[in-house]
């Protein structure tokens, strides 16, 4: 009876391994990268690859482009790994490489030491073999400056559902080659592909947990298998990563774009891969002052409720209260005033000379403060106003503070329409 992979099987390599292209026309996916006409093409093409280093989430292919070109390139592969590979190893590599041609390949680059990477530079600057880096960190926040400055950055995507959908057929066909007769629905095989991520090493592991054990006996893959196989799976998030960032980032921009169904999109994203909570609702809270602000008062009470609440309760209930507090951003009408307004103040400070305090504003609780001069302030609540006409600083109005007040009945049209009676005068407004 053959076993999951045939003859390969002896060597227990996982099916994505297994399925690794031998060149950049087998590689699904990442068209931008390895079309004809791409950057990464013609310096295959011409023999001066360099130094190259492939930048994305895991599963997305980097380590299929790089055995690729070493491939295309009849170049010997040569991996190091990041956390174990001394000085000692790199120079071997180095020695090796004045006698036959090599691709050093360097999974997490990110992981190496300011010796391991100086060595590194050496063999790329002397030309005397090819360098592929490749990282899940964005390569500006965790390389250093000189291996940035010294390579040609490449960013891998997530591969998209219909990439997704190739992966798993390729797996299928290789599972079928091998004598293991697994049957499947289209409907099945998008379901992997949709929850993979865009991560192939993911949807080909799941591929490869539902047909182990199967040997020749034909079988199909049933919802419940299905189920089974993604019960115990690792939740496809990295909450440290720029991945991670980018999520955050689309929540917020979606709230700030009163945008429903994206901020609930985003939100469940984070709910789903196991973020803090605590985190979302900070998150919402100072979204609730920098894009609502003035406009709704309220929306600054419901997220910090929002925040007080998922302390008390946790998941799964929280994700109630995240939703509700990002939904009233979502929906609140937005005025940036109070942003913009202490980022104008704050960049007045630090580059003007310090403004004296008017006399009649200084403190005058004490004996001898008339003597100083510190007299002439006006009670405004002595006036029916509730407002009088003085002197707070010597800036004119406007010069920080516009209301962005717009069409609807906000806390800022209000109190724009309130003030303009008691004052007769038109309020500053941003774009005037």
């Amino acid at each position: 009876m053959p076993d999951l992979f045939g003859a390969a099987s002896t060597t227990n390599m996982p099916l994505a391994a297994l399925l690794r292209p031998a060149s950049l026309d087998e590689v699904i996916g990442q068209s931008h990268v390895v079309a004809e006409g791409s950057i990464l093409r013609r310096r295959v093409a011409a023999g001066t690859l360099g130094s190259v280093i492939l930048y994305g989430p895991p599963g997305v292919g980097k380590t299929s482009i790089a055995r690729a070109v070493g491939t295309m390139q009849g170049k010997a592969f040569r991996p190091l790994n990041a956390t174990r590979a001394g000085v000692a190893e790199i120079r071997k590599l180095a020695d090796e490489a004045r006698m036959h041609p090599l691709l050093i390949f360097v999974d997490e680059v990110q992981r190496f030491s300011a010796t391991q990477t100086d060595d590194l530079l050496a063999i790329c600057e002397d030309g005397i073999a090819d360098f592929i880096g490749a990282t899940t960190g964005n390569p500006y926040h965790v390389l250093t400056p000189a291996l940035v400055s010294r390579s040609t950055i490449l960013k891998l995507e997530p591969l998209s559902i219909e990439d997704m959908e190739q992966v798993v057929r390729r797996g299928i066909e290789h599972l079928h080659a091998g004598g293991v007769a697994i049957a499947m629905t289209a409907e099945q095989v998008r379901r992997i592909a949709g929850r993979s991520g865009g991560d192939a090493r993911r949807a080909l592991t799941t591929l490869e947990s539902l047909a182990v054990g199967h040997g020749e006996q034909a079988f199909e893959v049933t919802d419940a298998m299905l189920e089974e196989a993604y019960a115990a799976a690792p939740i496809n998030h990295d909450r440290s990563g720029d991945a991670h960032y980018d999520v955050v980032s689309a929540f917020v921009k979606s709230m700030r774009g009163s945008d429903p169904d994206a901020t609930l999109y985003w939100l469940a994203r984070l709910v789903h891969g196991g973020e803090d909570p605590r985190y979302i609702a900070r998150r919402i809270m100072i979204h609730a002052s920098e894009d609502v602000g003035l406009a709704d008062n309220t929306a600054l009470q419901t997220a910090v409720a929002a925040l007080h609440a998922v302390e008390k309760i946790g998941y799964p209930e929280a994700q109630i209260v995240l939703a509700h507090a990002a939904l009233h951003v979502a929906r609140a009408p937005k005025s940036a005033s109070a942003s913009r307004g202490i980022s104008a103040a704050l960049q007045f400070v630090a580059g003007q000379p310090p403004v004296p305090v008017p006399l009649h504003l200084r403190d005058g609780h004490y004996k001898g403060a008339a003597k100083l001069g510190h007299v002439g302030y006006v009670w405004p609540h002595d006036d029916p106003r509730g407002w009088v006409d003085q002197v707070y600083s010597p800036m004119s109005p406007g010069s920080l503070y516009r209301s962005e007040a717009r069409e609807a009945g906000t806390f800022e049209r209000r109190a724009d329409e309130h003030w303009r009676k008691v004052t007769g005068a038109e309020p500053p407004r941003r774009g005037e």
